[in-house]
C-alpha cells in the first residue's frame, strides 16, 4: 500500500495523461501519474509535433486547440523546451486546390490568422517548393512544432519541479476501482483517478471498450535525415490531400466536396490507404514527413513500404529537399472516434474519468481539454 496521500492519480504518460497531470497540478492538486513503460513510447512521440489549429472545426473544437496553443507555448517558455511558432502553407496545384483554399479562407480567414498567396508570393515562403503547376497557398501563422519525442519526455520532469507531480514508472494497471488504483500488490489512492490510456484502457475496460464507437488508427510515417548547413523549413507543408482529412476545411463547402470527388478519381491508393501528406521540422533539422491512416481494432505491426512510396510520390510533386535519406521509419496507434465524436470522455464509476479517442489531435487537443474539463466548461456525457 502507497502511503503517500494524493488528490488524484492519472493512468498513461503520454500527451493526454500529462495534459490531465498539469492541468490538476496548476490547481493544487497532488497528483500521481503510473506508466506501465520506462518512459512514453506510445503514439505521443510517433507524429509530427504539430499543434495544429487550422484542422479543427470552428467553434468549440478550435477554440480548444487555440487554448492548447497557449499553453504550449506558456510550457516552453517557462521550462524552455523547444517550440517553433512558424505556422503553415497549404499548397494547391490545382484550380480546385485553389478554389477549396479561397473558399476556407473567405469564410474563415477574417477571424484568424491567414493570408491568400499567388505563385509568387506562396514561392518566397520557401526555397523547398516545387514551382512546377503551382497555384498558389494558403498561409497560416498559427501553427507551431515541437519535437514530440524530446517534448513529451521532458514534460514529467518539468511537472514535477513546477505543480510536484510525481511520476511512477514501469508499473502496470490491471484495475481501478472508486478511489483505488491497483498494480499488482500496490494499492494507490486518491480521489480523483483520470485514465489516460491510449488504447490500452480496453485491458482495463473491455466491455466498455467493446460497447463504444471506437477503433484503433494506424499511421506510418518517416523522417528524413538533418538537412544541410542549418537550413530551415518555415511553415509546416501540406499537399492538397490534407484539405480532405481535416474537418477544419469543411468550412469551405462545397469546393472541398468538389475537391474530394476529384482526389476519389485521381488519387484511388491515397484515399484507400487514407493518406495525406504534410512535412514539418524538428529542432535537430530533421523533416518529419507523413502520414497515413489504417482502420481497425487489429493492426499488422510491420510497416507497408507500398504506403511509404506513395507518401515520397506525392510529397515530390510540391517539396524537394537537398537530404531526402531516410533515417527512420514507424508506425503508430491510437484510438479514434468511428461515430464523428472528437473525444470520448465518460465516467464508468463515482471518481473515476475515462479521457481519451482524441484521435491524431492529441498533441493539438489535449492541453485545451484538460482545462475545459477541470474549469467545468466540457460537461461529461
Amino acid at each position: 500500500m502507497l502511503k503517500k496521500n494524493y488528490d488524484a492519480i492519472v493512468v498513461g504518460a503520454g500527451i493526454v495523461g500529462l495534459a490531465m497531470a498539469r492541468a490538476l497540478g496548476v490547481r493544487g492538486k497532488k497528483v500521481l501519474v503510473l506508466e506501465r513503460s520506462q518512459f512514453a513510447v506510445g503514439a505521443s512521440i510517433r507524429n509530427f509535433g504539430m499543434i495544429w489549429p487550422i484542422g479543427q472545426q470552428e467553434g468549440m473544437m478550435y477554440e480548444r486547440a487555440m487554448l492548447s496553443r497557449s499553453i504550449w507555448m506558456e510550457v516552453a517558455a517557462t521550462s524552455g523546451l523547444w517550440i517553433d511558432p512558424v505556422g503553415s502553407l497549404h499548397l494547391a496545384y490545382s484550380n480546385t486546390e485553389m478554389d477549396a483554399l479561397s473558399a476556407f479562407q473567405r469564410i474563415v480567414g477574417s477571424e484568424r490568422n491567414y493570408t491568400l498567396l499567388n505563385t509568387a508570393a506562396t514561392l518566397k515562403v520557401s526555397d523547398s517548393i516545387v514551382s512546377a503547376g503551382l497555384k498558389g497557398g494558403l498561409l497560416s501563422t498559427e501553427e507551431a512544432i515541437v519535437d514530440a519525442p524530446r517534448a513529451i519526455a521532458a514534460l514529467p520532469a518539468f511537472l514535477q519541479e513546477r505543480y510536484g507531480v510525481d511520476f511512477q514508472w514501469q508499473t502496470s494497471v490491471n484495475a481501478v476501482e472508486t478511489g483505488k488504483v491497483i498494480s499488482g500488490n500496490n494499492v494507490f489512492e486518491a480521489n480523483e483517478i483520470f485514465i489516460c490510456s491510449g488504447p490500452d484502457f480496453e485491458t482495463l475496460y473491455p466491455d466498455l471498450f467493446a460497447q463504444t464507437a471506437i477503433t484503433k488508427c494506424k499511421l506510418q510515417m518517416m523522417r528524413f535525415q538533418s538537412q544541410p548547413a542549418g537550413w530551415r523549413l518555415g511553415p509546416s507543408l501540406c499537399g492538397g490531400l490534407s484539405l480532405i482529412h481535416y474537418n477544419g476545411f469543411k468550412a469551405a463547402g462545397d469546393a472541398v466536396t468538389q475537391l474530394k470527388q476529384e482526389f476519389e478519381n485521381n488519387y484511388p491508393e491515397y484515399i484507400e490507404w487514407g493518406i495525406h501528406v504534410m512535412v514539418s521540422q524538428n529542432q535537430s533539422g530533421e523533416l518529419i514527413v507523413g502520414d497515413s491512416h489504417e482502420y481497425g481494432l487489429t493492426h499488422d505491426p510491420f510497416d507497408r513500404q507500398m504506403i511509404n512510396k506513395l507518401i515520397l510520390k506525392y510529397l515530390s510533386g510540391f517539396a524537394r529537399f537537398a537530404n531526402e535519406e531516410i533515417a527512420a521509419s514507424w508506425n503508430g496507434i491510437y484510438p479514434k472516434m468511428t461515430n464523428g465524436e472528437t473525444e470520448f470522455i465518460t465516467s464508468p464509476a463515482d471518481g473515476i474519468t475515462i479521457v481519451n479517442g482524441l484521435g491524431g489531435s492529441g498533441m493539438t487537443l489535449s492541453f485545451g481539454l484538460a482545462e475545459q474539463l477541470l474549469n467545468g466548461t466540457y460537461q461529461i456525457k
